[in-house]
């Protein structure tokens, strides 16, 4: 199971150290410079009987399965034989970093971070894309999502798979409960729909996962996006703008009509104190606490994982993270990229079989996966349950309109770090409401980071 990508993971700034070792001495003497046509496409039967590929990442469980039957079907159309190899302790981009580094690199590798493919990309440790796999890729996802994919205006890597990072969870016993026949659309109504709740007896409607800091960066993500627009989003996401900006001041203000509320989300010494797994229990467990939790498309499979799950649909449902001050939709969103590490025959087949709706339907389409795709191709038939799917077409329909986590866009040492830099200021601003001081704090941070 996945939480949010870089939070399992070393840090871009690791891997930058790593890539530097290698440079010095422990790596490859003869990086790839250019891509390799590999001859045709996968849905073509490309013939690679005999060649044998390894494939790196971090999925376990349903995941695994659901990634292995990809595999199953590319080397039952090419002959082609590839093994995916889990990384220990789903350190994905530890693991990746180590090997690259000692000249060892897996022929394809996994990665979630555009930063981590930059720094790969720049120093001559990955592949450019082949023109099969820029072929797929453009014929089957909107344009932004090769742009993550790319570097300096050259793809390298291919979309695999994406989380809606847009959405809240709620009860739907406890909204019945309530008198609230239908979800919040805007922030106001949220605000008010919460207050309803806790009338009804709820302990404390909205659960906040504050220990875990990432789940901090995504809440103020969202709130950004809503009331200063994707280019300022763009611009603070590459501290292009400080975070002493009032627009920073807005969101922060936004964000603490709902955290400075006790009523809503209770102590916030507490809430600071929940983990993410945590709050999501708080929700749906047999006798729940709270009434609805914010976080990605991926609270699926902690509900579903626990000893009394609850039924995805039925008592759990969701809402599109609400319009604030009417604005227009728009979906935060991360997700994962395959990457080719050395010249194997497989590699660029594999990595345009990935890209195709063939490979995607196979994803979100095996029992217990918890993939979806914004694959513009992919039917929503083709996923297990209709929740699922609302979430991965609502991140097709916005096209352009979304943008990727920015936390996972900011040098790790300021958007990745536990207790420190963006994740550590958050949880203080949720326990004190400080605005200016937060900002002050922030910007104090993000400015003793390498922006590269």
């Amino acid at each position: 199971m996945r939480m949010k990508s870089k939070k399992l993971a070393v840090t871009t700034l690791a891997v930058a150290s790593l890539l530097t070792a290698a440079a010095c001495g422990g790596g490859s003497s003869n990086p790839p410079k250019s891509s390799q046509s590999n001859g045709g496409s996968p849905s073509g039967g490309p013939n690679l009987q005999g060649v044998s590929y390894d494939v790196l990442g971090q999925w376990t469980g349903g995941e695994q399965k659901a990634f292995q039957a990809v595999i199953d079907a590319f080397d039952q159309q090419t002959g082609a034989s590839g093994n995916y190899t889990p990384a220990a302790g789903g350190d994905e981009a530890g693991v990746l970093g180590t090997k690259v580094a000692g000249g060892t690199p897996p022929d394809i590798a996994i990665l979630s971070l555009p930063g981590a493919i930059a720094q790969y990309a720049s120093s001559n440790k990955m592949f450019p894309a082949s023109s099969d796999v820029q072929s797929a890729v453009s014929a089957n996802f909107a344009s932004e999502w090769g742009t993550l994919g790319s570097y300096k205006g050259q793809l390298y890597c291919a979309p695999v798979d994406a989380s809606n990072k847009s959405t809240v969870w709620y009860n739907t016993k406890s909204f019945s409960n309530a008198g609230i026949s239908s979800p919040p659309t805007t922030w106001d109504e949220w605000l008010k729909d919460g207050k309803t709740l806790s009338a009804s007896g709820v302990q404390v409607p909205i659960s906040v996962g504050g220990g875990d800091g990432w789940t901090l960066t995504d809440w103020f993500e969202n709130v950004y996006l809503r009331t200063a627009g994707v280019q300022k989003y763009d611009q603070l996401t590459h501290h292009q703008i400080p975070w002493t900006d009032p627009s920073v001041a807005t969101a922060l203000n936004t964000l603490k009509q709902m955290w400075g509320d006790p009523q809503l989300i209770g102590s916030p010494q507490q809430a600071v104190k929940v983990s993410f797994t945590s709050s999501v229990d708080n929700v749906f467990k047999s006798n729940p606490t709270s009434a609805i939790v914010y976080e990605a498309s991926f609270v699926a499979t902690t509900i579903t994982s626990d000893k009394l799950p609850a039924k995805v649909g039925v008592d759990a449902k969701v809402f599109p993270f609400p319009s604030v001050n009417g604005s227009q939709p728009v979906v935060e969103a991360a997700g994962d990229f395959a990457c080719a590490f050395s010249k194997n025959k497989a590699a660029m087949p594999f990595l345009a079989f990935l890209a195709s709706p063939e490979a995607a339907k196979l994803l979100v389409g095996t029992e217990g996966s918890g993939f979806l795709s914004v694959n513009k191709n992919v039917p929503s038939s083709s996923y297990n349950d209709p929740t699922s799917a609302a979430l991965a077409k609502q991140m097709v329909q916005v096209g352009n309109n979304f943008r990727f986590d920015m936390s996972d866009q900011a040098p790790a040492e300021f958007g990745g770090t536990p207790n420190k830099g963006e994740w550590g200021d958050l949880q203080t601003f949720l326990t004190n409401g400080d605005v200016k001081a937060a900002q002050q704090q922030l910007e104090k941070d993000a400015g003793a980071a390498n922006w590269g």
